[in-house]
């Protein structure tokens, strides 16, 4: 039985595919737009189907669409539609919007968002790009079963369903689904129940957003940069948000409406200067999140009787607090789904259609690594090489031969193997270079165009970890920090945030086993089994997928070498200096 999942609703398009319980593929629809997040979340863009993530899934399942026996898309448009109004054949939608009027929804847009996603079938169909038709061309809506599934309940079982525990307790947190915004979840053997909900306008991961936004960022995008700015500043506005939400003893919460402007000030503008202003409301912002996320943990576990948790939903994206929740929080274990964004609600969705339909009660897939999306040979890669007319030479043992020219300082563009499905580059497309020189996170920094104040993560040797980083476990997926030990921190400071923490990737030898082996001949070279890993990609750009993404990515920016396969590309010249001037230095200088 094969098992399409779909993500398309808001952002992160992206599909999956499983046969009888087992993944096959999963990738986001990104990788092959080189869109990123593949869309914007407006109710215009509802329609556009990651179609070229699906024809991926369908060539490695070796399917056609009409061969796929159930389709799940995360999200259920007839949990918005009114009783009264699921038998009518027409909704209205304004050629005006200003001579709109205005119902219980303000939203004008609001029906055409949903006639989108009640014709979703349809657009599967026959809204293909021509180029795809040979997985596609004369699918009928009667080849398959449809389901749609509600957004939350797609993110719990993206949580618990491929989690390496039989029960659990289930958090998902994020912007918005239906109606939902955060849901509390018992799970036990492979069954899902909701046991509490925060709906609409309540919502923790909007006001992140919102506050993303009013720091001069993009929304539903750049969350994670005011994660990062939070470690510079003080939580001068602690108070503030404290007063926004409104925590019951139930698990739920209200947030108040607040005119941002008047709490804060005049709203940042992309690309001006950063003030310590800024860097307080982001640090107050995320201190008050992980205090209302740890509230909300503890009246988890005391009305769960669980000593697991599962975590998925945007907001299971912020590392510092997955990092909180570990630390401080009741639970013994938590598990944090990898493509926690909307991108892993397909990968949700489908499991939970799965194991309904097989009606399966233990677990065939657990998810140990994120290496589902696209690969290619050596064949495939030189055949491109020799057509792009790029000079390479073949290496003997990659592994040793890279780590000779990390330990030279080089910054290595790593390009193997399957690509990996979520938001994090974890060693198959990756930018890889030494934590040994403190200047190695600015360098990158300007080779990404990226802000000054981004750390740059650190990829231990699973084995070694505990003896760089402080109460590390296994951390495989980038999703937790970790203080550097104090004896280890001037030898890695490339890798330490301002805070001393960072967001480090473990891997052994089953999950990439040369990814671990180039790690391991930089630790004989250097004495260090810790490299610098981000992701292969520059401003703007999702991360790249095929070998024409690679080169065109490593021959307009700042590397040094490019290891794609087995083959070897170098830059010998260029000038490679870094301004002195930053963002901080700015706002040190404007305050």
């Amino acid at each position: 039985m094969y098992t399409l999942g779909l993500n398309a609703v808001f952002h992160d398009s992206s599909a999956c595919i499983f046969k009888d319980g087992i993944l096959l593929a999963a990738a986001e629809d990104e990788r092959f737009t080189e869109i990123k997040h593949g869309k914007r979340p407006v109710p215009f863009s509802t329609y556009e189907l990651p179609f070229h993530a699906i024809f991926y899934c369908l060539e490695v399942a070796g399917i056609h669409l009409r061969e796929v026996d159930h389709i799940a898309y995360s999200f259920n448009p007839y949990l918005l539609i009114p009783e009264s109004q699921l038998s009518s054949a027409q909704a209205e939608i304004p050629f005006n919007p200003e001579c709109y009027t205005y119902g219980e929804n303000k939203n004008p847009w609001h029906n055409l968002f949903l006639s989108y996603l009640l014709n979703a079938p349809l657009q599967l169909i026959d809204g293909y790009p021509n180029h795809l038709q040979k997985r596609f061309a004369g699918s009928k809506e009667t080849d398959w079963t449809w389901h749609y599934v509600d957004h939350h309940l797609a993110h719990a079982a993206s949580a618990y369903l491929p989690s390496p525990y039989q029960e659990a307790a289930v958090l998902t947190i994020d912007g918005r689904g239906e109606i939902a915004t955060t849901t509390y979840n018992t799970a036990k053997d492979n069954e899902i129940k909701r046991i509490n909900a925060v709906n609409m306008p309540n919502s923790l991961g909007l006001l992140y957003e919102k506050i993303t936004s009013h720091l001069g960022f993009l929304h539903s995008s750049d969350e994670y940069r005011i994660m990062a700015l939070a470690a510079y500043g003080k939580p001068e506005f602690e108070k503030d948000f404290q007063q926004m939400i409104e925590m019951e003893n139930n698990g739920l919460y209200t947030i108040k409406e607040k005119n941002f402007t008047e709490l804060f000030g005049i709203p940042r503008m992309k690309d001006e200067p950063l003030t310590k202003r800024h860097l307080n409301i982001a640090c107050s912002l995320q201190k008050v999140l992980e205090e209302q996320v740890l509230k909300m943990t503890a009246w988890l576990y005391e009305s769960a009787k669980q000593e697991n948790l599962c975590l998925a939903g945007g907001v299971a994206l912020n590392c510092v607090l997955n990092s909180r929740i570990c630390q401080s929080g009741p639970f013994k274990r938590v598990w944090v789904q990898p493509a926690s964004g909307d991108s892993g609600t397909a990968l949700g969705a489908a499991m939970h259609i799965d194991n309904q339909v097989r009606k399966n009660k233990t677990k065939t897939f657990i998810m140990d690594h994120t290496y589902w999306g696209p690969e290619y040979s050596d064949a495939e890669i030189e055949k491109f090489l020799n057509h792009a007319k790029i000079p390479y030479y073949k290496m003997n043992d990659i592994a040793d031969e890279t780590a000779i020219l990390l330990a030279e300082n080089k910054i290595i563009g790593w390009f193997q193997g399957k690509m990996e499905f979520g938001p994090r580059s974890l060693g198959s497309r990756s930018i890889l270079a030494s934590p040994i020189n403190p200047e190695m996170q600015q360098r990158l920094n300007e080779l990404k165009d990226r802000e000054d104040f981004r750390p740059v993560a650190p990829v231990v040797l699973e084995e070694e970890a505990p003896e760089w980083f402080k109460e590390i476990t296994a951390s495989p997926f980038m999703l937790f920090v970790y203080k550097i030990a104090a004896n280890k921190e001037d030898l890695i400071p490339a890798v330490k945030h301002v805070d001393g923490t960072a967001r480090v990737q473990t891997i052994n030898e089953r999950q990439h086993p040369l990814y671990y082996q180039l790690l391991k001949s930089f630790k004989e070279k250097t004495g260090i089994p810790v490299l610098i890993n981000t992701s292969f990609n520059t401003l703007g750009k999702p991360i790249v997928c095929s070998p024409r993404d690679a080169i065109a990515c490593f021959w307009t920016s700042a590397f040094d070498a490019l290891v794609i396969g087995s083959f070897l590309i170098r830059k010998e010249h260029g000038n490679k200096s870094i301004s002195s001037y930053t963002y901080l230095q700015a706002a040190e200088a404007l305050d």
